[in-house]
């Protein structure tokens, strides 16, 4: 019998290291389902002569996330005003700049154009017309790292065949992407 194979140290001693163990293992499983990494697609579409934004969170942390900055829990998978108000919290912490091969620095004003939850995502929409020659991004990514300081969050960039990344964590509030080669 495996308990007779332990010292004799009597339950009391065993339940507080029990106990501790149980503790570590719950905090970590409660703080698991934070994934505390967002991503942003930047989609330069020829189709649409657009540039589309789409950001995706998954629905559990969003929620999460939108209980601790609205001070009230947030029902995101059935309520549009819930999205439509997290939607506000994203458009309004993230923002983009153009740099042009000209030297020209531009801001780009990005439309909200909706959100949807598609499967465990949630996804917010921005869009604005195509500017021609641009020659690199300088961008603000801040959504969620008011609620989680160690929140990551990676923007792709896609350009004729491309992919460009960058990664904001912590301590970088902006930063400056080149997509020409």
């Amino acid at each position: 019998m495996i308990v007779n194979a332990l010292p004799n140290l009597g339950w009391r001693s065993f339940a507080p290291s029990l106990g501790g163990a149980f503790l570590s293992l719950f905090m970590m499983s409660s703080n698991a389902h934070e994934q505390k990494t967002a991503v942003t697609r930047i989609l330069f579409n020829p189709s649409s002569e657009n540039i589309e934004v789409m950001h995706r969170f998954l629905v559990h942390d969003a929620e999460h996330a939108a209980g601790q900055i609205f001070g009230v829990g947030q029902n995101l998978l059935e309520s549009a005003d819930s999205r439509a108000l997290f939607s506000s919290y994203v458009v309004n912490r993230f923002s983009i700049d153009a740099e042009l091969s000209t030297g020209e620095e531009i801001e780009m004003t990005l439309d909200y154009v909706g959100a949807e939850i598609e499967g465990q995502f949630l996804w917010v929409y921005q869009e604005t017309k195509k500017i021609d020659s641009i020659k690199s991004f300088s961008m603000v990514n801040m959504t969620l790292r008011d609620v989680w300081p160690d929140q990551s969050n990676l923007v792709n960039v896609e350009k004729e065949g491309e992919v460009y990344s960058v990664v904001f964590d912590s301590g970088a509030e902006v930063k400056r992407l080149k997509i020409e080669p």
